[in-house]
C-alpha cells in the first residue's frame, strides 16, 4: 500500500470510531425516554 492508501484508511478509521464514540457519548448524556 501507497502512503496516501494509508493516510485514508486511518482517516477513514477515526471517522467512523469518532462519529461512534460522539453518538454513545451524546446517549449517554441524554438517553432516550421512550
Amino acid at each position: 500500500m501507497g502512503t496516501s492508501a494509508i493516510v485514508m484508511m486511518i482517516i477513514a478509521i477515526v471517522t467512523v470510531w469518532g462519529g461512534l464514540g460522539a453518538a454513545i457519548l451524546h446517549l449517554r448524556k441524554h438517553p432516550d425516554e421512550e
